[in-house]
C-alpha cells in the first residue's frame, strides 16, 4: 500500500522583526519531498490557510543574495513547472481528511516563526497525528509549532521528549549576518522551558532525532535525514 505523507508549509507573512516578506524554506520542502517520492510515497503539500505559498527569498537558489546558490536539488525542482504548480494553490488544512494520511511533516523557514504559534488548528492537527501513533515530524523553525502543541491530557507534547530544531548557535549566526535580531524568540530556549531535552548537532549540519513517533530536524540541511526517519517509521525503504 502506498504511504501518503502530508507536508505543511507556512503561508506568506511579514517578519515583525525585519519588516520583509517571509515564507517557507525551499530545501525544507523539496529535499524531504524528493526522498518521499523516490521511495514511492504519495505527498500532499498543504498550508494552514491554503492558497499560494512562497519560498523565503534567501532559500531560493536564484536569489541575488547567493545564500542558497549551491542548493542544486531545490533548483532542479524549481525549474519543473509541474512541481511549482503545486505551490500556486495549496489545500487548506481545514479541507483535509487526516485519516487519508500516514504521516505529517511540518516544514520550516522564517514564516512559521510569525504564524505557527498562534495557529491552534495547526497545533491540533499535529496532536491528532501524534496521538494516532503516526510519524509526526517538524523541521527547523517549523518546530516552533511544538511549543504550542498539547495532548488531550493538557500536557505539552514535548515535555520530557528529546527533540531538536533551529539551535541558539544558528540563531547567533543569523543575527550576526543580518546585523540585528532576526527571530522574535528562540526555539531552543522555549522548548527547554517546557521540559524538552533539546539536543543539537554541529551548526548547519544534517541532524535529526526521533523520540517514539516524534521526529525533529535541526535546520535546512536536515530535511533528507528527517525524511529518512519518517520512512523508517513507516517501514518504507528510502
Amino acid at each position: 500500500m502506498t504511504q501518503h505523507i502530508l507536508m505543511i508549509v507556512s503561508n506568506p507573512a511579514i517578519s515583525t522583526t525585519l519588516g520583509w516578506p517571509v515564507g517557507f524554506w525551499a530545501a525544507e520542502l523539496i529535499h524531504p519531498y524528493d526522498a518521499f517520492t523516490k521511495a514511492g510515497c504519495q505527498v500532499t503539500i498543504a498550508s494552514p490557510k491554503g492558497g499560494k505559498v512562497e519560498f523565503d527569498a534567501l532559500s531560493d537558489p536564484r536569489d541575488e543574495s547567493g545564500y542558497s546558490k549551491d542548493d542544486a536539488l531545490s533548483l532542479q525542482y524549481i525549474e519543473q513547472p509541474a512541481f511549482m504548480q503545486l505551490l500556486e494553490d495549496t489545500p487548506a488544512i481545514a479541507d483535509l481528511s487526516l485519516d487519508e494520511f500516514d504521516a505529517v511533516v511540518i516544514c520550516g523557514g522564517q514564516g512559521p516563526m510569525f504564524t505557527f504559534r498562534q495557529d491552534s488548528a495547526l497545533a491540533d492537527l499535529f496532536m491528532q497525528f501524534y496521538q494516532a501513533g503516526k510519524p509526526s515530524a517538524a523541521l527547523c523553525h517549523g518546530t516552533c509549532l511544538l511549543l504550542e502543541t498539547k495532548l488531550d491530557s493538557g500536557d505539552y507534547l514535548i515535555a520530557d521528549k528529546t527533540m531538536t530544531g533551529f539551535a541558539n548557535s544558528e540563531e547567533d549566526y543569523a543575527d550576526q549576518a543580518v546585523g540585528q535580531k532576526v527571530m522574535p524568540f528562540r526555539i531552543e530556549d522555549e522548548a527547554k522551558k517546557l521540559g524538552a531535552s533539546f539536543v543539537t548537532g554541529e551548526p548547519f549540519s544534517a541532524y535529526a532525532v526521533q523520540d517514539g513517533h516524534l521526529i525533529t530536524g535541526q535546520q535546512q540541511n536536515s530535511g533528507t535525514k528527517t525524511a529518512k526517519l519518517v520512512l523508517s517509521a513507516l517501514n518504507v525503504a528510502g
